[in-house]
């Protein structure tokens, strides 16, 4: 099956979706790779590049298209003025479209796609599940764009943003208000620490605070108790006060930062509006905004999209190809994750559509000459700790047996009956030793039982307690002469060493994932 890497037409676009590199990974999975000619020239790939990793290079555009299986693509089809066409037109029919195609915003776009009967996936409507994390471009350009608008700001910033004391004088750090603490929003705050500057942040997501303070950040939060948390990982839009409590907490910032960067994003609707013209001109002479929401509106109100405007002093940036002013790495990265896309439809030599995948469901916008846009919404997760398990149906009513209290305090007889017997007949070593055991044995049970098994690190350590007792159990029968509870003792001390070994060695592995290199 041929794969085709058209380039890009949109304005300004240098991105591609293949890199020599991602050709390699297609032609391992068994796909024949066309490249227009030129696809990569603005990304510093040439055409030799793709002939060396097996690609073939097509310099007519109708031909790359015809016959191609599956199209990859980075922004969506879109008319192409030099053919007088638009790119959903040469598509063949029943093909696989894989691009950024945001159906929210172009449904005149998936009629054309559905009507042609291809089967579109959108990389932006990958969901962010556990399962599809190798296939997220969203934040893999995201990560990028939170970077490169640092690094904008610092262009145009006309001081340094880390302090310094020299014989000449003092410098004060720069502070930079992070507004959204996304994806983008952590990328930004780390790169604005890496340099030195003075960082705050804000979401409406609860569960990000702790994440903007790991980074050395401080996060700024408000009295009213709102959580922000919307479906997919988004913020979800708030409640009149609370927009009112934030909008008074950013006027005060900006009197206070040199340095903003918005990211608030609400999928499918226009950018919210958190900077005012008020608090712009509020702002310091040589403060620069970045707006990363400036394709959606943008979250300043004197945003330009495309352009970078000055306004009493403050610059306002309203770039929209940040990750395109990255190219190469934006373009490696984004491969990367239409090949794991390609890698889940791939099955037995052709492209299987499975319903029941999430990762393909929920990026499935098109199928079969239908629009499959919104997927059904998923089951709400468990909650952390809790086993999600299917209804069990009740039995009839006459086949309930409910427990009676007479039978209650039988078997509470019969137990203390069954101790007091072995009381009587056993010594009295044994009798403590067997209460310490029933105690221990219920203890235990309540100390493991009600660990969260989502805290894996508590329950290791107390993996490595229990195996601890069964070693100093162990080495006591060591000192015995040889017998077979020696050999037995000798056995439980190699075991429990190596269980206490190999949890220590676990944990530090899972520890070592949270720890910044």
């Amino acid at each position: 099956m041929r794969v085709a890497i058209p380039k890009e037409i949109h304005p300004g676009e240098r991105r591609v979706v293949a890199t020599p590199q991602t050709v390699l990974r297609l032609r391992k999975l068994g796909f024949e790779v066309a490249v227009q000619s030129g696809a990569g020239a603005e990304t510093g790939f040439a055409d030799a590049q793709y002939i060396e990793a097996g690609a073939i290079i097509v310099s007519d555009v109708r031909a790359l298209w015809s016959g191609a299986g599956v199209v990859l693509k980075v922004r969506p089809p879109e008319h192409n003025p030099a053919l007088d066409i638009h790119e959903a037109d040469l598509i063949d029919a029943g093909a696989v479209l894989i691009s950024f195609l945001w159906p929210a915003q172009n449904p005149e776009l998936l009629s054309r796609l559905a009507a042609r009967r291809v089967t579109a996936l959108a990389m932006d409507c990958v969901p962010r599940i556990t399962r599809a994390q190798k296939m997220d471009a969203l934040s893999a350009m995201a990560n990028i764009a939170g970077y490169r608008a640092v690094v904008e700001a610092a262009s145009h910033f006309p001081r340094f943003f880390a302090g310094q004391t020299t014989a000449a004088g003092k410098i004060d750090p720069a502070k930079v208000l992070v507004i959204g603490a996304g994806v983008a929003g952590l990328a930004a705050i780390g790169a604005a620490r890496s340099l030195g500057a003075i960082v705050r942040a804000f979401d409406t997501r609860h569960a990000t605070r702790d994440q903007v303070r790991s980074m050395g950040a401080e996060f700024l939060e408000l009295d009213l108790k709102e959580e922000g948390e919307g479906h997919g990982g988004y913020g979800r839009e708030m409640s009149a006060a609370f927009i009112a409590a934030e909008m008074a907490l950013f006027a005060k910032q900006a009197m206070d930062v040199d340095i903003i960067i918005t990211t608030a994003l609400i999928p499918g609707k226009k950018a919210p509006q958190l900077i005012t013209a008020g608090m712009v001109e509020s702002m310091k002479p040589g403060s620069v905004i970045v707006d990363l929401a400036a394709e959606q509106g943008g979250n300043c109100a004197l945003t330009r999209p495309g352009e970078v405007v000055v306004h009493k002093g403050v610059a306002i940036i309203g770039h929209t190809d940040l990750p395109s002013r990255m190219a190469s790495q934006a373009s490696q990265l984004y491969g990367g994750t239409v090949v794991a896309l390609l890698e889940e439809l791939w099955r037995d030599g052709a492209i299987r559509v499975e319903m029941d995948n999430p990762a393909v469901r929920g990026a499935l916008v098109a199928h079969d000459g239908q629009i499959t846009w919104p997927p059904p919404t998923p089951p709400p997760p468990p909650e952390p700790g809790v086993a999600a398990t299917a209804p069990k149906p009740e039995p009839p009513a006459a086949l309930i047996k409910k427990p009676t209290r007479d039978r209650t305090f039988l078997w509470l007889a019969l137990a203390g009956g069954a101790l007091a017997g072995v009381g009587l007949v056993a010594p009295p070593s044994f009798l403590g030793h067997f209460t310490v055991f029933i105690l221990a044995c219920f203890v235990g049970w309540q100390v493991v039982w009600n660990v969260t098994p989502a805290l894996h690190t508590p329950l290791m350590s107390v993996t490595n307690a229990v195996s601890g007792i069964i070693l100093i159990g162990g080495m006591l029968h060591l000192s015995h002469r040889p017998s077979t509870a020696t050999v037995l003792g000798a056995l439980a001390v190699l075991l429990a060493t190596i269980n206490i070994a190999g949890g220590f060695l676990v944990t530090n592995r899972m520890l070592a994932m949270f720890r910044r290199k």
